[in-house]
């Protein structure tokens, strides 16, 4: 009988991609167990939607260590504590270093809103706009030491609207973010999706591009809804 995959989530915030996942556990859509949320700060909303769903949540607060190498060595020793399969960074606004990436290096995933390798690092709805583009969305990738530059797996888009400000813009990505990641966490856990060397691969093939959500099959997406998630 094989043994659900244990996620361990790392948050700093509102949580609202933790809730995603949460709700596809538990409406059996991931064959996995969220085992730990982990956040470094005391008022992240998203503790309160672990508590909520009877998860482990405990607060590592960065700001008790000399240094983000300090930090580091605590929280890989509380992820290893939990034993997990797969780590998911859920709004971690923590930059990790190898102390944390190189022992998690095929089991770490992150989500980023935008279409890498567009704008990586912050204040990605304004500077889409500010570049007139016509698309923006956002992308799930393996976590490496490069900065949201990690192999990407699987990307959703969305138009940009015509009096689109960074808060409405972002507000549309969102829902997408909703779909895309804890679909990514679940191709994981049925063993479908690996990380060989720089490479992603999905049912046993080598990605030369990342997946795109409106290419895929309507079967993947059954149960995967859009706006799923409360972004509070």
């Amino acid at each position: 009988m094989k043994v659900p995959c244990n996620i361990v989530a790392l948050i700093s915030g509102s949580g609202s991609n933790l809730q995603a996942i949460i709700d596809a556990v538990d409406r059996g859509r991931i064959d996995g167990r969220i085992v730990a949320v982990i956040s470094n700060e005391t008022g992240a909303f998203g503790l309160e939607r672990a508590a909520n769903t009877g998860i482990h949540a405990e607060v590592l607060d960065h700001r008790r260590f000399p240094n983000r190498e300090a930090f580091d060595r605590e929280l890989i020793a509380r992820i290893r504590s939990f034993a997990p399969d797969l780590v998911v960074l859920a709004g971690f606004m923590r930059i990790l270093t190898h102390l944390v990436v190189d022992p998690l290096s095929d089991r770490l995933v992150n989500i980023h809103p935008s279409l890498l390798p567009k704008y990586r690092g912050l204040n990605t709805h304004r500077r889409a706009l500010e570049a007139g583009d016509s698309r923006a969305g956002c992308s799930v990738h393996f976590a490496t030491m490069e900065l949201d530059g990690g192999p990407v797996i699987l990307q959703a888009a969305v138009p940009v609207h015509r009096g689109d400000d960074p808060d409405s813009l972002a507000a549309r990505v969102l829902e997408k973010e909703h779909v895309i990641y804890p679909l990514v966490v679940k191709w994981f856990c049925e063993g479908r999706l690996k990380l060989r060397g720089d490479k992603v691969h999905m049912d046993g093939m080598t990605l030369d591009s990342p997946l795109q959500l409106d290419s895929l099959d309507e079967t993947e997406l059954a149960g995967f809804g859009v706006g799923q998630a409360a972004n509070e």
